[in-house]
């Protein structure tokens, strides 16, 4: 293996290893603004409610999403296989992480093909940065779609994180074109996802415009890119590091709220997935009432998924339940029924949706 592959590899794992090991989570995705109004009257039998939902013509048994995380390094192939038996075990969706490692060396593949190899049945996401879509075209799109035999394949945003790291891309020129050129060019769906910063609607607007078929907020409020490449920095203390280290902290706070983003996208009708900063069962319910299809969450499952398998089953439980409550108090015996469930905003939420509409 070549020296980038060793980079990309290595990378991986740092990603992983400072995510367990460090607070790289932000405050301020913007469910604490969202309530869902109680309904005293529920007229449905809690016991009955039912968890499942459509994507993208897939039924999934909850729309809890596992959020696209790890692969790429022989390290991440346990974790990749316990996330993948607790989504066919569920029924759940799941996506990988960045499959570039891999499609640098082949022999990274299994870090990847373990997810279908224990997923058999589930609805699984393949996944390519718009860099390397632009850079190496349809032939990685559909290696990476091969290697996992993919249902979808999501295509992630993330300059931020590319301004930040020493190895990043900073050229963000010619991406609508390499979308258009993919999506006329393959008949599995195409997901455009962000990775922290959040998608505005102007953004979903030209990706849809390009033929994508969903869209995945990755709103700011969860897991920050620019604070996993501070510690990184931080860790290295090369020459330049310091500069990298200012940028993280400077950039620490950078994006949009997942809300907003949900907010901004809802009205376009499209299929949505809500990720960034969902920590709970409760936060899948009011992504759904505020237009989201399925709704994702990567740092708590993936902590739960290193500590052992029945750990992830637990919490794969336990946010399922937290939805079935918040589904029972809003009147929701259905994933469909949800949808239309009252919210009602408030704190800095209400501020900026009042000031986009004066604008």
């Amino acid at each position: 293996m070549d020296k980038p592959e060793n980079l990309t590899s290595s990378r991986k794992l740092d990603h992983i290893r400072i995510c367990m090991n460090q607070n790289v989570e932000t405050d301020g995705a913007g469910f604490s603004d969202v309530f869902l109004v109680h309904n005293a009257l529920p007229e449905c039998n809690m016991d009955n409610i039912k968890l499942s939902t459509r994507f993208l013509g897939h039924k999934i048994e909850s729309p809890l999403f596992i959020a696209a995380m790890t692969g790429g390094h022989p390290g991440t192939i346990e974790v990749n296989r316990r996330l993948a038996r607790a989504a066919e075990k569920f029924g759940l969706g799941i996506g990988v992480g960045s499959q570039r490692a891999a499609l640098e060396d082949p022999s990274l593949e299994n870090t990847f093909s373990v997810v279908r190899d224990e997923a058999p049945d589930a609805f699984v996401v393949a996944n390519i940065g718009i860099v390397q879509l632009r850079d190496h075209g349809l032939k990685w799109a559909e290696r990476a779609i091969e290697m996992i035999d993919a249902d979808a394949i999501a295509i992630h945003l993330n300059f931020l994180q590319e301004a930040v790291q020493p190895e990043g891309d900073h050229d963000g020129s010619g991406l609508v074109d390499a979308l258009t050129d993919l999506t006329s060019s393959i008949d599995l769906p195409v997901i455009m996802k962000e990775t922290g910063s959040g998608i505005s609607y102007e953004t979903a607007k030209r990706g849809l415009g390009a033929g994508v078929s969903a869209i995945e907020t990755g709103g700011f409020g969860g897991t920050s890119w620019a604070v996993i490449e501070r510690e990184r920095a931080k860790e290295r203390k090369s020459l330049g590091d310091d500069v990298r280290i200012l940028l993280g902290e400077t950039f620490s706070d950078w994006g949009i709220p997942t809300v907003m983003s949900l907010l901004e996208i809802a009205p376009l009708n499209c299929p949505l997935i809500s990720t960034g900063g969902l920590r709970s069962g409760l936060d899948i319910a009011k992504s759904v009432a505020m237009g989201a299809s399925l709704c994702g969450m990567a740092l708590p499952l993936l902590r739960s998924a290193v500590k052992s398998e029945s750990a992830l089953e637990d919490k794969i439980l336990q946010i399922n339940k937290e939805l079935k409550v918040a589904m029972f108090l809003t009147g929701s015996e259905s994933i469909n029924k949800l949808k239309s469930a009252r919210t009602i905003l408030t704190g800095k939420t209400l501020e900026l949706t009042k000031r986009k509409k004066e604008e």
